[in-house]
């Protein structure tokens, strides 16, 4: 199955937490964090979302790659029919 839910979230959260931080760039040192002791919380939550976001997007990266490589799997499902004939 080719669904790793570990794609959509790691882009979610990279472009969700890089907006963030450039926000936070934009308006370091500004008035509104008087309230939050000065912490550019923008800057630093965005950062950590992007950092989650990479890791996600490295996780599924990996987990590709290892699915390349290795060797396909046959289940027991996957074998010839059989000729003998199916009884009613």
């Amino acid at each position: 199955m080719g669904l790793d839910i570990r794609l959509p979230l790691g882009l979610l959260f990279l472009v969700t937490g890089g907006m963030m931080a450039v926000y936070g760039l934009f308006t370091h040192g500004s008035a509104i964090y008087e309230k939050s002791l000065g912490i550019d919380i923008n800057l630093a939550w965005g950062l950590v979302l992007s950092l989650f976001g990479l890791s996600m997007l490295l996780l599924a990266y990996l987990d590709r790659r290892r699915m390349a490589a290795a060797p396909p799997v046959i289940s027991s499902n996957d074998e010839a029919p059989s000729s003998r004939p199916r009884g009613h």
